[in-house]
């Protein structure tokens, strides 16, 4: 299945395009869209990421045709494409740049995972979540119950997970799990233009700010609190509170993309 990637401006935008499948995920795509959003990571040229799908649906889950193939294979076989759809899921999380959702349409289950491994979602208001693995007689995987019980109430998550049924992306917006809603056919462009603004922003503190979200998921109040005190003092010391700062006090807006790669 193709994963398409170009850059516009600061923005690599990664797109799932296989849409007489509705853009499903199998283990050549799982190596594809890890390495397109590995791009971003050593390259000052790039401040942020959208994925999408072509033809206007997200990701219809996993290839049905490869499961069914690994279904009775020994524990290698069966391990297989999951360990790839989980490499993929870590490189998302690992990314040092912002990585937005734009999803028209729906995701269904592992493209629910890929959409909550991103780090904002932007949504047309018609598309749907389906955590759909119990449709066909197996369990969620990509970190989706991680995810989902991070940021839902645990009986939402069981509705979604033992039902499987699809859910309006109103209701994950309504517990903030998706950042902004959109008109039909309008997703993409709205994560393109929140991508732009945050590809000119300072790359090293969103950085960190990225790192911080992540561990304050986890960590007591004095672990985030020592993570805290090391970030704040590694930003202290960078370039960037030194723009942003002066910025501020000569009144004038930041330039913080002259200072990438430095």
């Amino acid at each position: 299945m193709p994963i398409d990637s170009e850059i516009r401006g600061g923005v690599l935008l990664v797109t799932n395009n296989d849409p007489a499948t509705r853009n499903a995920i199998g283990l050549d795509a799982f190596d594809g869209l890890a390495a397109a959003v590995a791009q971003a990571n050593d390259r000052p040229d790039i401040g942020a990421v959208v994925i999408t799908g072509a033809g206007g649906f997200f990701c219809s889950g996993g290839d049905i045709n490869g499961l069914r193939q690994r279904v009775g294979a020994d524990d290698a076989g069966r391990r297989e494409g999951i360990d790839k759809l989980h490499a993929m899921i870590r490189i998302l999380r690992e990314c040092p740049k912002p990585v937005i959702a734009a999803i028209e349409g729906g995701a269904a289950g592992a493209g629910v995972s890929l959409a909550l491994a991103c780090d904002l979602i932007i949504a047309a208001r018609d598309a749907y979540f389906s955590v759909a693995y119990v449709k066909i007689g197996l369990t969620p995987d990509g970190g989706a119950t991680a995810f989902l019980s991070q940021s839902l109430p645990r009986q939402l998550v069981a509705e979604l997970c033992l039902t499987g049924n699809r859910v309006g992306v109103d209701r994950f917006h309504h517990f903030g799990v998706v950042n902004q809603l959109t008109e039909p056919g309008e997703a993409l462009p709205a994560a393109l233009q929140a991508a732009s603004g945050l590809s000119h922003g300072p790359a090293r503190a969103i950085t960190r700010i990225k790192e911080l979200t992540h561990l304050g998921q986890t960590n007591s109040l004095e672990e985030q609190l020592d993570c805290e005190a090391g970030r704040m003092s590694a930003s202290l010391a960078d370039a960037e509170a030194r723009e942003g700062t002066s910025a501020f006090l000569e009144k004038r807006p930041p330039d913080f993309t002259k200072l990438r790669g430095s």
